[in-house]
């Protein structure tokens, strides 16, 4: 693509107060406003002083900045831009926004995330967001660190960090993070909390798995739930949380000294080999032959104490090379890397483990917050920031609603491919009596997706 050199671009003025650049927030806002967000915040946070005043116009504005691609406060001026006062009324300044996020204290911040939990709930209802919920849900938990370098910020602690596979201690925040989804569908923030950056990751862990356990319930997850989380939440808390509410769990344990007698103690004919990178099947066996092999065996954590819990332990193994082994040895006396998951999973081995494996699916969760909203945690202020990540969350439920409704690939698409696609499209705006007219650009690759969504949302559901 080059510059056209018989009408070359000799002017820019910013000068049309007809034009937007983000028309795609028209949809997705109405989106919003039916899953009940603007009432769940106008209904459940009460803020103090005339900062306060409004809390649902504010959040709403927030929210619509972060569809938009606001990462800072100052960002979320996008919404006031060109003909944006003629779609949406109540917008505010980043400075009364600032100043209102300033006021939350934790009290506050729980009456916001329970606002999230209704919309998420009315999203639910408004779009497939947990297809496949009456047969198999998954609850997925886990923490990321968010380095910051202010040293003023509040509940800024040091926090364990692996950079370029090196253990690094970094100053920020611990934002801890649980997602519902199922095997037909991406994953939704179910609940969000934010904490010091020297937490550790399992902290409030429990509390909030029985918050994303009822939430998963009442947006119609009727079968089978499973908890799934790593290491870091193998802790007697989490495993009687599970219990406790009749849900499965498939937690990921450390390789400590029990834990590897009981992996060494399966027989070698118990072993079986999975399809994994480079794997190759042989249709004389009618198996795959690689380098990673499954087995089970029973066992029981936290023996000893009132919390012991008896199940199965899935184990996964790898060859490993050994420095210390003599040259033409590895096939006598092979070594192995054992992955253990503790789980009361009801499904078969091989179902089990691969269903485990699929917790990965969070960190791309963590990967599009941090590529989006949660580039900064923009407040001095401690609660600020958490209110920050809750309507972080909503913006992302939204996107992932939208993607639904748009329908097609959108649907498991990334937040930042809604954005680019359908949301941040731009319009100019025309005034034909009582309605606004939108005109968009021709030939806009993604037209049908935006059509789709626009459509979708002019029914009130019944």
């Amino acid at each position: 693509m080059r510059l056209r050199h018989d009408a070359p671009v000799v002017r820019a003025t910013f000068d049309d107060p007809n034009l937007v650049s983000c028309a795609g927030l028209v949809p997705v806002m109405r989106l919003a406003q039916q899953a009940g967000l603007h009432d769940a915040v106008a209904d459940r946070v009460r803020l103090p002083t005339d900062k306060g005043a409004n809390p649902a116009g504010k959040i709403a504005t927030i929210v619509a900045g972060m569809l938009a691609g606001a990462d800072s406060i100052d960002d979320l001026d996008i919404a006031r831009h060109g003909g944006m006062r003629s779609l949406f009324t109540g917008v505010y300044a980043p400075s009364t926004l600032g100043s209102f996020l300033r006021m939350f204290t934790h009290g506050h911040v729980r009456q916001l995330q329970a606002a999230a939990r209704d919309t998420v709930i009315g999203l639910a209802g408004r779009a497939p967001l947990l297809a496949g919920a009456d047969t198999l849900c998954f609850v997925d938990i886990d923490s990321m660190l968010r380095r910051v370098y202010g040293k003023r910020k509040q509940g800024i602690g040091f926090g364990h960090a692996k950079v370029g596979g090196y253990n690094v201690w970094l100053r920020g925040y611990n934002p801890l993070i649980a997602t519902l989804s199922t095997p037909l569908s991406a994953p939704v923030i179910a609940a969000t909390r934010l904490r010091s950056g020297n937490a550790g990751s399992a902290r409030g862990a429990a509390s909030m798995i029985a918050e994303a356990i009822s939430i998963a319930r009442t947006c119609g997850a009727s079968g089978e739930i499973v908890v799934r989380a790593d290491s870091a939440f193998y802790a007697k808390t989490v495993i009687s949380a599970c219990r406790r509410h009749k849900v499965r769990f498939s937690v990921t344990t450390r390789i400590d000294a029990k834990i590897r007698a009981a992996c060494d103690s399966i027989a070698e004919d118990q072993w079986t080999c999975i399809k994994y990178p480079q794997a190759i099947f042989d249709e004389d066996t009618g198996r795959w032959i690689s380098d990673a092999q499954i087995a089970e065996t029973v066992y029981t954590a936290f023996a000893g104490t009132r919390h012991a819990v008896t199940a199965r332990l899935i184990v996964r193994r790898i060859h490993r090379d050994d420095p210390t082994q003599i040259p033409g040895q590895e096939e006598l006396v092979p070594t192995y890397r054992y992955h253990a998951v503790f789980t009361d999973s009801p499904f078969t081995l091989v179902q089990a483990e691969s269903q485990h494996r699929g917790h990965a699916i969070i960190e791309q969760v963590n990967a599009d917050l941090i590529a989006g909203p949660l580039a900064h945690l923009p407040s001095g202020k401690f609660s600020a920031n958490d209110a920050w990540l809750t309507c972080a969350a909503i913006a992302h439920n939204l996107t992932r609603a939208a993607g639904h409704l748009a329908a097609g690939p959108h649907a498991a698409a990334r937040p930042a491919t809604i954005r680019t696609r359908i949301i941040n499209v731009a319009a100019r705006i025309a005034h034909r009596a009582r309605t606004i007219h939108l005109h968009l650009p021709q030939h806009w690759p993604w037209q049908t997706a935006f059509d789709n969504l626009f459509t979708a949302v002019q029914t009130t559901p019944g």
